[in-house]
């Protein structure tokens, strides 16, 4: 399948919970409504035609006007890669766990509640890995962030 027929694929079996976003990546890019995260996951999944049952990255994403987690999947028998988006405002920063769907993702959740502060909703363990146990200076990765020995860099 190509990425034109896995776009076509795409808008034709995943009406609605699937938008497509215009970035000139190489590889599809989507948004997903937070609330549809796991269903959405599991479905391209669970698909026979997609199979994407590989996690390749996680990352959490502050714009400085609101939060976004960033999900790049693989299926490796079908030879195809899809990148989606969740959108989240910062004062209902929450997303669904998909552990259950691809159990490497636990790490990257854990970075993105550590780092940014985006809370995973029935993760298993969202414990810190990254920053010392007894941290409370915030999350580092947001753009608000401060500390006392912390030298801002301009924005580019």
């Amino acid at each position: 399948m190509t990425r034109d027929e896995l776009r076509a694929y795409i808008a034709e079996h995943y009406d609605g919970r699937l938008k497509p976003l215009k970035t000139g990546k190489y590889d599809p890019l989507y948004e997903v409504a937070v609330d549809k995260i796991f269903e959405v996951a599991k479905a391209l999944k669970e698909d026979d035609n997609l199979k994407f049952d590989f996690l390749c990255n996680l990352g959490g994403v502050d714009t400085g006007e609101h939060f976004e987690a960033v999900y790049n999947i693989a299926s490796i028998s079908n030879n195809l890669r899809l990148d989606f988006k969740v959108i989240m405002s910062y004062d209902q920063a929450e997303v669904e766990s998909l552990q259950e769907i691809w159990p490497a993702i636990n790490w990257y959740e854990r970075e993105m509640w550590e780092l940014y502060g985006i809370n995973v909703k029935n993760h298993d363990n969202l414990t810190r890995f990254l920053l010392p146990d007894d941290w409370d200076q915030g999350h580092p990765m947001r753009k608000d962030w401060d500390a006392p020995d912390f030298k801002r860099k301009p924005e580019l």
